[in-house]
């Protein structure tokens, strides 16, 4: 909670236990064979993935809400896991692993966490109709609330732009049933990044911020003017324009597109919510993720943004209720439930 308003975070990933997955995804990469998801069968404690692993793992994800002060939370897959560049036989059953573990833990805590889907990207298809089937399975069947999607699946920086045509078939289905896309990079697997540790957060920050202009600048919303997209961590990175530049699209897409308040420096934060303004930011903190670093001064972990965010000073508290749940409700309204 933020004084009485209730915290709705729209960017988590799944805490499925992690030697299981592992153990899952080494076994179906060995064999080169798909595997039907061990999660939900008898064989799943044997796989690692049964209901005690799970209940350790996702504890500690609720435990960390709490002490975040986060009161539901959106959960998709774990984008350095997605695994856009293995065999393109394989990464359907990959995919429906993954889904079926984030509807369990959905399943465990469903005041707590909501879901969104990964696809099964295969930027070699004709066009994105592939990926519909699990999609309709994990809205139909499990009541997932959003998509994940990948500018880049496979890292290699060839897969079809966000205007392409090939994204249309994903774009009408999410406009019909109201999903909104979330855009998070994956993979990176540019050779120049070798010595840089986790060096796919590089992949996140371009990928994400070409996002952003493509579909700044494209028709996509005069196509599509329903279709709501949210894009993590800020939008990848921040423009260097004034607002008044031509090398920023000059249209009002405040209905089409938003960012999500993920980024742990708070500079680049304030900046962050200045450039793209209050109205058009979602809470987001994927905690837990990548926010464990200690902050000097505080001690807290520097995915605790409740308190960052609340402490704003050029934010009223109007804005800062806008930011914490008005628009994470607006665009998933099953949070706010």
């Amino acid at each position: 909670m933020y004084n009485d308003t209730r915290v709705l975070d729209v960017h988590g990933h799944v805490s499925h236990p992690f030697g299981g997955m592992g153990q899952t995804l080494m076994f179906m990469q060995a064999m080169n064979s798909p595997v039907p998801s061990p999660i939900g069968t008898d064989g799943a404690g044997q796989a690692g993935l049964g209901d005690e692993q799970f209940e350790v793992s996702v504890g500690r994800h609720v435990d960390q809400l709490d002490d975040r002060n986060i009161d539901k939370q959106v959960i998709g897959p774990r984008p350095f896991l997605m695994q856009g560049f293995m065999e393109r036989h394989l990464l359907p059953a990959w995919t429906r692993v993954v889904n079926d573990a984030i509807n369990k833990q959905c399943e465990m805590h469903p005041d707590r966490f909501l879901g969104a889907c990964q696809l099964p990207q295969d930027a070699h298809a004709a066009d994105a109709a592939h990926m519909l089937d699990e999609l309709t399975r994990c809205v139909d069947d499990y009541g997932f609330a959003g998509v994940y999607v990948s500018p880049d699946p496979e890292g290699r920086r060839n897969s079809p732009g966000l205007a392409e045509d090939y994204w249309n078939p994903l774009y009408e289905t999410c406009e019909e049933r109201q999903l909104p896309i979330i855009v998070h990079g994956t993979n990176c697997l540019d050779p120049r990044f070798e010595p840089v540790p986790h060096s796919y957060q590089l992949g996140f920050v371009s990928e994400q911020y070409w996002a952003n202009q493509i579909l700044s600048h494209s028709d996509v919303f005069e196509r599509f003017p329903a279709l709501k997209v949210i894009i993590c961590h800020c939008g990848g990175a921040l423009d260097r324009w004034i607002p008044n530049d031509p090398h920023l699209a000059q249209k009002d897409l405040s209905a089409n597109l938003f960012y999500d308040t993920c980024a742990h420096d708070e500079p680049y934060l304030e900046c962050a919510i200045k450039q793209r303004t209050p109205a058009r930011m979602c809470f987001g903190s994927e905690v837990p993720g990548s926010g464990s670093a200690l902050r000097e001064g505080s001690g807290r972990p520097a995915d605790d943004l409740v308190p960052i965010i609340g402490g704003f000073d050029f934010l009223s508290e109007e804005e800062k209720n806008t930011i914490f749940h008005e628009n994470p409700a607006r665009l998933f309204p099953a949070l706010a439930k």
